[in-house]
């Protein structure tokens, strides 16, 4: 008997050690491009031993499918979408404070219920070949110009959560005549089907100029294509995206494990090397190449007027660009 205890025991002792070595499962709802989700789901299985499951869509749509689970969620953590769209939808995420609360920088501690994930910025992306010197863009309202007929590349604002960043930045920069602005800028967008497909369209001849964020644009610079960034002299948006814990979650400790390891100073360096985003900690990566957030005008962004006026301005949105064909 005591032989059978002991044979028991053991067997017990390695079926706990084998389950306690299966990797942690966690399902995430996402905006990243592909080439980054695939690079931290290798890392967050081979640091943490996560299984990083994941829905790739467009931040509205995340948002979209997010709430409408929300008497049963399925997903876990909202990873890599506008702060915005997250701000609009605070209800439906869960409070969490991660384990180095105190290492992100305070200017990105803007979310309620949702977290800092990555520092964004808005820029234009230049085709250097194909736009004249004379019209080289150093302002927003330089774009409206008709020489910049369906030359000027954007996503649809409401689709992607940055192209709705990049509307409201012209709001924020003409306090008195935003809307009229951005009607005349829509008028010249050639509108891509995604916000990461527009700096491959500007790089790749199909526009002049790209509406876009400063990680996107610089990956095309850095590969040596005929483009430059440029910072709009009004002053561009800096701001974080957003990463959350969903209300209800079926794995909350496991997502909040993700969410932890997604704000370490390794996987923050990761993406400041991999995405050239800037890093929301204070003891973070500068990235390589970039002019210092110093050197840059930048202008505040309100998250709660965003989101507040989201509806309306999705609605505005939408109206002027049937009424343009788009």
């Amino acid at each position: 008997m005591k032989r059978t205890a002991l044979v028991l025991f053991c067997l017990a002792a390695i079926g706990l050690t084998l389950a306690g070595a299966q990797a942690k499962k966690v399902v995430v709802y996402t905006a990243h491009e592909d080439n980054i989700i695939a690079g931290m789901v290798a890392r967050a299985k081979a640091e943490i031993n996560m299984d990083v499951e994941f829905v790739k869509l467009a931040s509205a749509d995340v948002m979209r499918r997010v709430t409408a689970e929300a008497a049963n969620p399925q997903a876990d953590v909202i990873w890599s979408i506008g702060g915005e769209t997250l701000e609009a939808n605070a209800q439906y995420l869960q409070p969490y404070t991660p384990r180095e609360w105190d290492k992100i920088a305070p200017v990105f501690k803007v979310g309620t219920n949702w977290l800092p994930y990555t520092g964004i910025m808005n820029v234009f992306i230049v085709n250097t070949n194909l736009t004249p010197a004379n019209l080289m863009p150093k302002k927003w309202s330089d774009l409206t110009a008709p020489a910049f007929r369906n030359k000027v590349v954007s996503a649809r604002a409401d689709k992607s959560g940055s192209s709705y960043m990049q509307m409201a930045n012209v709001l924020v920069a003409y306090p008195s005549n935003g809307w009229d602005v951005y009607k005349q800028l829509l008028t010249n967008f050639f509108i891509s089907a995604s916000s990461g497909a527009v700096p491959k369209l500007v790089n790749d001849g199909e526009g002049w100029v790209g509406i876009t964020l400063e990680d996107n644009a610089f990956r095309y610079v850095q590969g040596g294509g005929p483009v430059k960034i440029v910072y709009p002299e009004e002053g561009a948006i800096a701001a974080p995206d957003g990463i959350a814990l969903v209300k209800g979650a079926p794995r909350a400790d496991n997502g909040k494990a993700f969410i932890d390891w997604c704000l370490t100073k390794s996987t923050q360096d990761y993406l400041v090397d991999t995405m050239f985003r800037r890093s929301v900690r204070i003891d973070g990566k500068t990235p390589p190449g970039l002019a210092p957030l110093s050197s840059i005008k930048t202008l505040a962004y309100d998250f709660k007027w965003a989101a507040s006026n989201n509806k309306d301005f999705i609605k505005r949105f939408t109206d002027m660009a049937m009424e343009l064909g788009l």
